[in-house]
């Protein structure tokens, strides 16, 4: 068996505190690939997280250091259905679950219990954009993605 790479370590930790956490919405956060779906899956809030990127860069003066950042996407997808009230109070409902998912993640370490503690320290946060106007207008679908950094140092 193969060790996983470190942005599969820390995309897992993200999946578990998601997971462990109480948010005003339920759902149950998933890592995955490709996170694809068809609209009638979607009848619940679907919560992806996706390895997306990793920046490998010079860490300050320190001769010989390297600093590590490593981007997790973190998609939160929902048909909108016209019997559960009005599309603006759905959509309000789910841009506050994307807030309150931010603020969570927020200052965490997601070192993913592998021992290394210098692994997972968080970095930022970016939701850009905020929603997905496409997704809305074509399939009456909400989606928002949320790209959280950590940083790691060797």
């Amino acid at each position: 068996m193969t060790d996983k790479a470190k942005i599969i370590v820390i995309a897992d930790a993200v999946v578990a505190e998601l997971n462990a956490a109480g948010f005003s919405q339920a759902f149950e956060a998933v890592r995955s690939y490709q996170p694809t779906f068809e609209l009638p899956d979607l009848k619940t809030v679907r919560v992806s997280v996706v390895a997306k990127d990793f920046v490998s860069s010079p860490a300050g003066s320190t001769r010989g250091e390297m600093q590590h950042d490593y981007g997790i996407d973190i998609g939160i997808q929902k048909k909108l259905n016209p019997a559960s009230g009005t599309d603006r109070e759905q959509l309000d409902a789910l841009m506050a679950l994307v807030q309150e998912i931010a603020r969570h993640l927020e200052r965490l370490r997601m070192s993913g219990g592998d021992g290394d503690d210098d692994d997972g320290k968080w970095l930022a946060t970016e939701n850009a954009p905020v929603f997905i106007p496409a997704h809305l207008e074509e399939f009456r679908q909400f989606t928002s993605v949320l790209t959280v950094t950590y940083r790691a140092a060797r």
